[in-house]
């Protein structure tokens, strides 16, 4: 019975039609399934799709009670309707706004529409306060008398001139020192975001955890990486999220790093080795600029060491010896 079944299946008579039959069914199988199944692929990315919008819509609502607790009282969190009111009346965004003011306001941290119209309202009222005070100072006080009365005249204007360009001198002195905080954290919470992403961490979750950490160091980079991760989360554009990092910040080394993690995300490149190499230049730009700092130190104390320590020397040094010369000299004098 078995030597019968072996010689039926190795005969070719019987063989070839059973293997045509497989070929057959196996064809018809692939290219009919296909048409059997009930995908679900437009479900899954309209589920996706909700998922995203409640992702936006939690964002945006604990970006704004961040910055309510945050800036309470201040100009991110109010909008004051009297100042918009004058702002709007006499055209102000007009005459005095532009591209670069507007960058240099969010490169200080104030980005709300608020604190641009108390900007511009300061720029309009400031020149007649600190004109009405000099004013004051020159003419009622009489102080400068003894100069001519053009000169006067000149001193009030020059008054006037700094009332209009001190927010300004603000705003930058504001922008200056934020950028000195991110720039002594940056290679720290590259470490930290390295760390993150290494571990297989999104770059989403590892903003908002290195924005945990690195707070307590430097609280404006922490609040850049909270508004990066929100609108990573609510931008239809990554990318944009990533250039509003660098264009915020005002920073290469953040624009570097930014540029990085746009390439990352358009061609799937690995982040991890740019972070690594990125944060170690970032770490040598730090130390060159503190070698710097101490390069230029000896010659910024010679004038103090000539000024008070070199008279203090030579009195100390010198002060015994002319003692002893004028009680020598002294004693041996003739009664």
């Amino acid at each position: 019975m078995f030597s019968i079944l072996m010689s039926s299946l190795t005969d070719p008579a019987y063989l070839i039609p059973i293997l045509v039959s497989v070929a057959v069914f196996a064809t018809l199988f692939t290219v009919l399934v296909p048409y059997f199944e009930t995908g679900d692929l437009d479900k899954r990315m309209k589920s996706a799709a909700l998922e995203r919008d409640e992702i936006r819509a939690r964002e945006r609502a604990r970006l704004n009670a961040d910055q309510s607790r945050g800036s309470k009282g201040g100009l991110r969190a109010h909008n004051n309707s009297s100042v918009r009111q004058v702002v709007d009346q006499l055209n102000l965004r007009k005459a005095l706004v532009d591209d670069a003011t507007v960058a240099k306001l969010r490169a200080a941290g104030y980005r709300t529409q608020n604190a641009l119209n108390m900007f511009l309202l300061a720029r309009l009222v400031l020149p007649f306060v600190f004109l009405a005070a000099t004013v004051v100072y020159v003419f009622v006080l009489e102080h400068l008398v003894d100069k001519p009365f053009t000169v006067r005249v000149l001193a009030c204007i020059v008054g006037a001139y700094v009332g209009f360009y001190a927010p300004n001198i603000f705003v930058s002195n504001q922008s200056k020192k934020r950028q000195a905080s991110i720039k002594k954290a940056w290679p720290d919470a590259l470490d930290l975001m390295l760390i993150c992403v290494e571990s297989g961490v999104s770059i989403e979750a590892a903003m908002k955890r290195v924005a945990e950490e690195i707070s307590v160091q430097s609280p404006p980079l922490g609040e850049e990486f909270v508004l990066t991760t929100a609108e990573l989360s609510y931008l239809q554009d990554r990318r944009m999220a990533f250039e509003n990092l660098g264009n915020r910040t005002g920073l290469d080394t953040v624009k570097s790093v930014t540029q990085a993690l746009i390439q990352s995300e358009r061609y799937g490149t690995p982040i991890a080795q740019a972070l690594r190499v990125l944060a170690q230049e970032s770490r040598d730009i730090r130390m060159n600029e503190a070698e710097k700092k101490a390069a230029a130190l000896p010659p910024k104390l010679t004038v103090p060491m000539i000024l008070f320590f070199l008279p203090v020397l030579i009195a100390v040094i010198l002060g015994p010896a002319m003692i002893q010369v004028s009680d020598n000299f002294q004693g041996g004098l003739p009664n």
